[in-house]
This record gives C-alpha cells, sequence and structure tokens, in this order.
C-alpha cells in the first residue's frame, strides 16, 4: 500500500509539472495576427479621388477660422479664398488639392484625370493664389492655419515638384508666392516657440514640423531644414517614456507620441534615433507589441470621426519609423491593422469624414513600402 501510494505522488507531481510548463510555453507563444496589406492601386486610386472631387469647389457648409476686424471683413467663402473654399475649412481644402495632385501623380490613367487638371489649373491660378497670399497680410490673420494648414500647403508643393507634368510646372509657378509666404512664416514662427505643442489635433507642433522638413529636404530649403533639426532637438531629444497608454484621447486625428517620434526619425541619423526610441517608447521593440485601434462610435460627429484619422495617421507615422530600422519590422503590421480598420468606412460616408479623411488615406497608404 505504501508503494501504490509513493507511486501516485509520482505521477501527482509528474502531471502537475508537465501541465505547469505547458501553460508557461502557451503563455509565452503569443499569436500575431498578419494583416492583409492594403494597397493603393487604380481601382482603389478612382474610389478615394471621389472624396475631393466632391468637396474641394463644395463652398457649404464652411468654418471659416477668421479673425474679423470690422464689418469689411465678412465675405464668401470663396472671395475670401478663391483657391481653398470648399471641403468645409481652408486646410482640408488644401490637402484636398494635394490629394488630387498625388492620385493624378501616381495614377496618370484616372478616369477623371483630364478633369482633375482641368481643375488645378482653375483653382490654382495665378490671381486666385494673390488674394490667398493678400489674406495672410491682415493684420488680424497672420497666424492663420499654423501649422497645420501651413503644413498641408508645403506638403502641396513638394508633390506638385515630384510630379513631372506640364499641368505640374503651371500650377508649382502659380502657387510660389504662397509657398515661399509659409516657408518665410514658419522661419519667423520657430525661433519664438518656446515649447511644443503636443495635442493630438491640429496644432500638434511635431507634425507641423514633419511636412516642412520633408519639403525643406526635398526643394533644398537648406535655411529651413537646419531650423527645424534644430528646434526638433530642443523640444524633444531629452523626452523619455512617452505615455502612449494615454491616447488617443477623444477627438484626436494625430497621435502625440508617434508623431514626435516620426519627426525625431526624420532629423536624426539611425543609429542616434534607434537609442532615442528606445527611451522614448521602449515597448515598441516588442515583437508581441499592440496598440488597439481608435474606435468610431458615430461618424456623422465631427469630432467623433477624428479617431478614423488617427488610425491613418498612426499607419503614416509607424511605416516612417520602422523604415530601415533593425528590429522593428513587425509594427508595419501593426500599421496595416489600423488603415484596414478605417479604410472601408470612408468613402459613401458621411461628409463630417469625407471631406478630409480621404487624404489621410491616401498619405498613409502611400507610406507602405
Amino acid at each position: 500500500m505504501k508503494n501504490v501510494y509513493i507511486v501516485f505522488l509520482f505521477l501527482l507531481m509528474t502531471s502537475c509539472n508537465t501541465k505547469e510548463n505547458t501553460q508557461v510555453e502557451i503563455s509565452d507563444e503569443i499569436e500575431v495576427k498578419l494583416e492583409k496589406v492594403p494597397k493603393l492601386n487604380l481601382e482603389e486610386a478612382n474610389r478615394l479621388a471621389e472624396l475631393p472631387l466632391a468637396c474641394v469647389g463644395t463652398e457649404y457648409p464652411n468654418r471659416l477660422g477668421q479673425t474679423l476686424g470690422g464689418d469689411k471683413d465678412l465675405k464668401s467663402p470663396q472671395e475670401l479664398h478663391p483657391t481653398f473654399y470648399g471641403c468645409f475649412d481652408w486646410h482640408s481644402a488644401v490637402h484636398g488639392h494635394w490629394s488630387l495632385v498625388s492620385l493624378l501623380r501616381q495614377f496618370p490613367d484616372l478616369e477623371r484625370a483630364n478633369e482633375i487638371e482641368a481643375w488645378l489649373l482653375n483653382s490654382i491660378s495665378k490671381d486666385n493664389i494673390e488674394k490667398e497670399v493678400a489674406y495672410f497680410d491682415d493684420k488680424n490673420n497672420k497666424s492663420f492655419e499654423r501649422t497645420y494648414g501651413w503644413a498641408w500647403v508645403l506638403k502641396l508643393a513638394e508633390e506638385l515638384n515630384q510630379w513631372d507634368s506640364d499641368v505640374a510646372r503651371q500650377v508649382e509657378e502659380n502657387m510660389q508666392p504662397l509657398t515661399d509666404l509659409i516657408v518665410d512664416k514658419y522661419i519667423d514662427f520657430l525661433p519664438k516657440l518656446n515649447y511644443p505643442i503636443r495635442v493630438g489635433e491640429h496644432p500638434n507642433t511635431a507634425f507641423g514640423l514633419s511636412f516642412a522638413y520633408d519639403y525643406a529636404l526635398t526643394l533644398n530649403e537648406t535655411e529651413l531644414k537646419l531650423l527645424i533639426e534644430k528646434r526638433a532637438r530642443d523640444f524633444y531629444f531629452t523626452d523619455v517614456g512617452c505615455p502612449l497608454g494615454w491616447e488617443p484621447s477623444g477627438f484626436d486625428f494625430l497621435s502625440p507620441c508617434l508623431e514626435e517620434a516620426a519627426l525625431m526619425r526624420r532629423v536624426l541619423s539611425i543609429e542616434e534615433f534607434k537609442l532615442w526610441f528606445e527611451e522614448f517608447l521602449p515597448q515598441l521593440k516588442e515583437e508581441n507589441f499592440n496598440l488597439e485601434v481608435g474606435r468610431v462610435s458615430d461618424r456623422t460627429d465631427g469630432k467623433l470621426v477624428h479617431l478614423d484619422g488617427v488610425n491613418f495617421s498612426r499607419a503614416w507615422s509607424l511605416n516612417y519609423i520602422s523604415k530601415d530600422l533593425e528590429g522593428y519590422k513587425h509594427i508595419k503590421n501593426l500599421a496595416n491593422k489600423h488603415i484596414n480598420s478605417s479604410l472601408p468606412s470612408i468613402v459613401g460616408d458621411s461628409y463630417e469624414g469625407g471631406h478630409w479623411l480621404g487624404s489621410f488615406a491616401i498619405y498613409a497608404l502611400n507610406s507602405i513600402e
């Protein structure tokens, strides 16, 4: 009987050890779902082109963001902004134009290519741009669209510069006075900014600097490039432990942590960035790192639909951060997850998101290598 009891105890202990080991093996084995890689092909480009085409020439509803100096300033959106009067607000009209240029540059065979070219030549005319520039000369509106709208102007200018087309050359020339004005505004403003703005909406400093830096690099604007490199280091180089778990806020369409990281990926060497990033967001190095997508509860609410935007902007930041960076390829799958979450919903949906989300989707899709 004693021997039987000993055997029983041995079998019980063996069973417990086996079960414990199995549980450890299972808990250590994280199943990562491989997301389908979204693609910007001609079919998708035609689908997304419908969004800016539906709004760049649609004047109302409109949110001007204007500071009135008197009754004389009360004019219609198209009178105030003959180029960028559609798409609900000025900055959305700017990146609506960028969307059309980006799509046409990549896909010359777009179904509505002729219509897009005609619109660009008519909208971004010399006379219209002179009136856009004049708006910034008003003493009450010198900081208009700082820096979100400024950033999209430079992104549009960069895209025009990269488009090999007679239409692009004409439109780029027409737009040059506004482009030059925005460059000057960055150079004037950045030395005065003592602290970065770290929100998840329009004023985010890292976003504004990233797009301006891309322009400066592409167009060889050395003064702007060096200034952004200096200010990025001033603002962010000592940052550690960014609270990514606090994101997103209810109205975010940008990720403060990831936008900052994407900017520093631009201005630092790979070696320097890797050391900085391991202190700034150490959790992203883990192969099982996950970040839940932004959830939109009501796409007819102009603020709540921002969460679709945060999915796209997170994706383009993650893709930029991981570019040529050893040990971070897994976050590309996370970027795909974010794009796939919002891409099916934005075409044919409400105007509250449709007037701007196409640009975010296109930029996110362009970030995929």
